[in-house]
């Protein structure tokens, strides 16, 4: 087995996924927000 050296790995990939989650949720956030003011002004 390769002997690990701190501070090799590669985070490359793992940074893109994160920055990807963080987009989806950014959006989804604001998504629901505007239901939940089309619903308040709607009075539904």
């Amino acid at each position: 087995m390769a002997e690990h050296v701190h501070g090799t790995m590669d985070t490359s990939s793992q940074e893109k996924t994160y920055a990807g989650f963080m987009n989806v949720t950014k959006w989804s956030v604001i998504v629901i927000l505007a239901v939940l003011v089309f619903l308040a002004i709607v009075g539904a």
